[in-house]
This record gives C-alpha cells, structure tokens and sequence, in this order.
C-alpha cells in the first residue's frame, strides 16, 4: 500500500478499537485500495473490521433507477465480504450522523473512507474528521495515479495533466494484493443485507424505472470487461464515435458506482491487448480524461456553475448573453424530447429509456441545451438535472467535467465567435452527419417511450 494514497483528514491519532472502512465511492471486494489499508491497520492492531455504507435519501437528484443498481451491487459485496468474515452494515440517514454513531458506539479506532471530489461527499468526510476523536484517513482508490498526488491544482486541459500522469503512472499501475479472511472476528452478528427491502421502503422517485442492460455488481463488470477486451477494444479506436456501432465499453456504470476498478481495466487491457491505436484511445479516456475530471471537481469549488468556467468562457457568455436565440423550451419540454431537433430528441430518448447516451452526442445535446435556454445559467442546470436524472453514471466528475466542457469551454480553447455560443466551440447537425449515419440513430430511438 502506497502512502502516497492516504490523506488523513484530522491529524488524530488511531485509537484502540476496530477499524472501519465506511466504503462510498468504491462500492467493491477486489481491487480496492481503501480495503486493502483497513485490513492492514486491522491486522496489525488484531482487532476487528467491519465495512460501513451510509444511504444518503435524495442523494443530488438520484431516482430509483440509480438506487437500485447501488444497492444490489452492494448486497453483492455484502455477500463477499461475509465469505471473508468482515461484517457489511448500511446505514440510513444523513451521512456524518450515521458514521459518528456508528463509529462511538462501536468505540471504533480508525475511520478508513473512499477519496471523492464532489462537493457534497467532501462535506460528509470533513464534517466526521472534525466530530471524530479518532484517525479519519481517505484514500483514494480511483484514480490510478492519486488525484491529489498528480496535481496540486486545477489543470488547464488534458494536454497539461497528461504527461503529470504519464510519470507517475509506472509506480503506481502494478497488481492489487488480495483481502483475506479476517482472524479477528467482528464481537457482535450484524444483520443480513439485501437490497429487495431496502428499495420497497426508499422513499425515492419511482417515475424513472430501472433499466434491463446492465445488470450490477463487481462479477458482471468484470464479465463486461472481458467482453469488451475480446470483442470490442480492436475496433474501439474506429467506431467508438459512432452512436450506431455500439463501439464503446460500457463499462461507464460499473466504473462510476465503484463496482470495477479502473487501475483493474487498465491492466487488464495492457495484459490481453497489444499496444495499438484503440488500446492507446481507450486508455487515454479512461486513465487521462477521467482523472482531469476528478481534478477539475477536486480543484475548482463551482465545477457544477457558470463561475467554474475558464476567464474567457465566463467572458464570452457574458458578452452573448442578451443575444437572441431563435428556439427556447423549458425543462419539462427537454425531460419529454419535445424539441424541433430529431436528433436531440432521439438522444434524449435513448437516454430516458436506457440510461445511457453516446458520448459523442452527449457533447452535441449539452451544447443544443445551451443554444435554447435563455442563459448559460439555465443551461448548466437544465443539463445537470437532465443528466443525473436519467443517466445511471449521473452525478460523477466526468458528467460535470463534460457539460463544463459543452457549455463553457472548461478544457477547451477558445474558437471563432458566433451568436450565443460566444468563443465556445459550436456543435450542429450538420457535423454529426459527417460523423455517423443521424437517420439510422434517429430511426431507432424516436419511438421510444
């Protein structure tokens, strides 16, 4: 275990007593480099271990379809942690009230938690580091190369964290040790997880149902894994811009709720693949591009706002804000696809019906979003809200890095002036005809409810 992952977040010493891993982000068994250092603490003090998630209600906008692919991904890893004679507990509540009970009344030693840039889960570690007398440690076990360890602040563009990541990356990408069974038995039984009951008592939004595709949990990411390596990676580089190639991983949900590694993608395609151009495509979205986004959220405070755009994207929207734009509708007209644009409307079909949206498009409907709202502050929210209602990788660094990117030219360079967009890049029908066959995507979502 690297020390370059750890942060202690209040300076506290580790006390006697158990250690417990309150697991957020890296929702997983394997490959997880926060449980892997709970373990060792654990080990090395022999005492006991336990696993910890805290179910926050109305978690930013999240609905019934992204809870429901959490918790039976977590009743998976319940089921695996118990194999290894570590108790898993979910608690329900406010976050910080429910890991400080949990924590005093377990008369716990060292608290261990998942590195997370959003806002509000930064607010939940710093809030229990303060009310905590004992060590609160964060290690991130997302990134490969640890976020704050790449960079000290917020980079300009993938150009600037690139070769950052580059020189760190041989140190840091190498195998996981496995967890083991745990000697130190857990003093009192904790109560079977599963996630049926959980859901039918969640008062969350029902509107937005789950989705077939993908079913979750740590096994099947990796299957997807496996099957994206064998079947998908060669011609990755060649249709992953495509919308109607299916040529990317679909990896997205398994990565964002934590259920897949992404240091355990990335070996996995360095050890089956050749280096080639689609090895070397995909690993830059997954290894640079990812990690710029959970730089960008880490480093700057207004990264879901139009105050989080770069100085000339703040400018030039400032500059084009009364310019008039010749189409306007309101959310509930974007939520339903009922705008004059076939295609974003197919895009937001296929996103309210599955869950997901190609990426290419993602980049064409943010832009359209802002091309008819009346501000950029209206587009921000209304992209947001769309995104992290629908979308089941809602609510991530790359989600907001992205809309960032669409609308204000976060990681992006200025371009040629134009009504409302300003010197942000501009997206339209036109080059996504160049890009993929737009008549076949639209025939195959415009009727989908």
């Amino acid at each position: 275990m690297m020390p370059q992952r750890l942060c202690s977040l209040n300076g506290a010493p580790a006390a006697a007593g158990p250690v417990v891993y309150w697991m957020s982000r890296d929702q997983r068994v394997a490959d997880n480099w926060a449980l892997v250092h709970a373990q060792a603490l654990a080990l090395e003090r022999r005492v006991p271990l336990a696993v910890v998630f805290t179910l926050a209600p109305d978690f930013l906008g999240a609905t019934l379809r992204q809870y429901a692919f959490m918790l039976k991904g977590l009743a998976e890893t319940a089921r695996s942690l118990a194999h290894l004679n570590i108790p898993f507990q979910l608690l329900q509540g406010k976050p910080a009230d429910e890991i400080c009970h949990f924590a005093r009344r377990n008369s716990i030693g060292t608290v261990v938690t998942d590195f997370d840039p959003l806002r509000i889960k930064r607010t939940w570690r710093e809030e229990v580091a303060r009310r905590l007398e004992v060590a609160v440690i964060e290690v991130d076990a997302h990134n490969i190369v640890p976020c704050r360890l790449a960079s000290g602040k917020q980079e300009f563009g993938a150009y600037t964290i690139r070769p950052k990541i580059q020189r760190l990356l041989p140190d840091f990408l190498h195998e996981f040790p496995d967890p083991i069974p745990h000697p130190f038995p857990w003093p009192s039984p904790t109560e079977t997880f599963a996630a049926g009951p959980v859901l039918n008592a969640l008062a969350v939004d029902h509107t937005v149902p789950e989705v077939a595709w993908p079913l979750p949990g740590e096994a099947e990411g990796n299957e997807r894994l496996k099957s994206f390596i064998a079947n998908g990676l060669a011609s990755y580089d060649s249709r992953r811009n495509d919308p109607c190639a299916d040529g990317q991983s679909g990896l997205s949900p398994y990565l964002h709720f934590g259920q897949l590694a992404p240091q355990r993608v990335a070996l996995e395609v360095r050890r089956h693949h050749p280096p080639s151009p689609s090895a070397q495509a995909f690993l830059e979205e997954l290894i640079v591009r990812r990690e710029l986004s959970d730089n960008f959220c880490l480093y700057n405070p207004s990264y879901d706002s139009v105050q989080g755009f770069p100085a000339w994207g703040v400018r030039t929207h400032d500059e084009h804000r009364h310019d008039r734009r010749e189409y306007l509708y309101s959310q509930k007209q974007f939520a339903t696809a009922a705008t004059h644009d076939t295609l974003w409307n197919a895009a937001q079909r296929e996103m309210v019906t599955t869950g997901r949206m190609h990426g290419y498009l993602r980049m064409y409907w943010a832009k359209k979003i802002l091309e008819w709202t009346p501000t950029p502050e209206d587009a921000m929210t209304t992209a947001i809200y769309l995104n992290d209602r629908y979308q089941l990788d809602g609510r991530d660094p790359n989600g907001y890095a992205g809309i960032a990117w669409s609308i204000g030219g976060t990681h992006d360079r200025a371009w040629g002036e134009r009504p409302v967009f300003g010197k942000v890049r501009y997206m339209n029908l036109a080059g996504c005809k160049r890009k993929f066959d737009v008549q076949e995507y639209i025939r195959r979502w415009q009727n989908a409810e």
